[in-house]
């Protein structure tokens, strides 16, 4: 399908960021624009300091440009009051965070109904069963009642996807979301990834590990708060094929 067919999900227009410390005047995006259409998988990559933290707060709606616009899904953030935005970021954005972000003395199914219990459609045997689907499908289906304690780290970060899709989220945004986990697991992690995007789920992935962009379809690269390249990845690796050719574990 034709970008120019394809919904436009995110949209920023020449947005900017300021903050003042003291005297000073931080500029932290100056100036950003870009279009992200349904079903895209893109990787936002800068070193610290690039502004990539602050436009992750922007695309998910924990803060407002001072200046230029910002819709989501057709809709315009920067006049949204805190509570609109909350609303929007619940319904329309999948958090996936580095540490996972999960409740620690709560089961995986717990975990994965806590967006579902700001939604009025959803009743208590609605939310468990959509939080059930959601775990089978990020291949948990046997660990609905474990908690974050009797599970690896890549468990945890799976619950953290399940928990992420159970809204059917407009966007998924992963924040360094392999940033914890070993070589292998961060493999299964991205074969998750990149199962999700053939489904057609819309991905970015905000990274400082240039590895995770070969990946994906479309590389974003930050550089003092502009965007210095945003190009079209034409050979895109399979992680199921990285991953089957690691050698395998040795046991202590």
């Amino acid at each position: 399908m034709g970008e120019e067919k394809r919904k436009v999900v995110i949209e920023l227009q020449n947005v900017r960021r300021e903050f003042h410390v003291g005297s000073e005047v931080v500029k932290a995006l100056r100036g950003v624009s870009f279009k992200i259409h349904e079903g895209e998988f893109v990787t936002i990559m800068g070193t610290s300091g690039s502004g990539k933290s602050t436009l992750l707060n922007q695309l998910g709606c924990l803060d407002t440009p001072t200046s230029g616009e910002y819709y989501l899904d057709g809709v315009s953030v920067r006049q949204m009051k805190r509570a609109e935005r909350a609303v929007l970021r619940n319904r329309k954005i999948g958090f996936i965070f580095q540490n996972y972000n999960l409740l620690a003395k709560t089961t995986a199914v717990e975990n994965v109904e806590l967006p579902l219990m700001y939604n009025k459609n959803y009743n208590s045997r609605q939310r468990r069963e959509a939080a059930i689907q959601a775990l089978q499908a990020v291949g948990l289906g046997d660990r609905l009642d474990h908690k974050s304690n009797q599970m690896s780290g890549g468990q945890m970060q799976r619950v953290a996807i399940a928990r992420a899709l159970v809204n059917d989220p407009a966007v998924i945004l992963a924040d360094e979301a392999t940033g914890n986990l070993d070589t292998r697991t961060s493999f299964e992690i991205l074969c998750l990834f990149q199962e999700l995007h053939r489904q057609g789920r819309t991905i970015i992935f905000v990274t400082h590990n240039p590895e995770i962009a070969r990946y994906s379809g479309r590389n974003i690269m930050l550089r003092d708060g502009q965007i210095r390249e945003d190009v079209i990845n034409e050979n895109i690796l399979n992680a199921a094929e990285a991953l089957a050719a690691l050698p395998l574990p040795k046991d202590d």
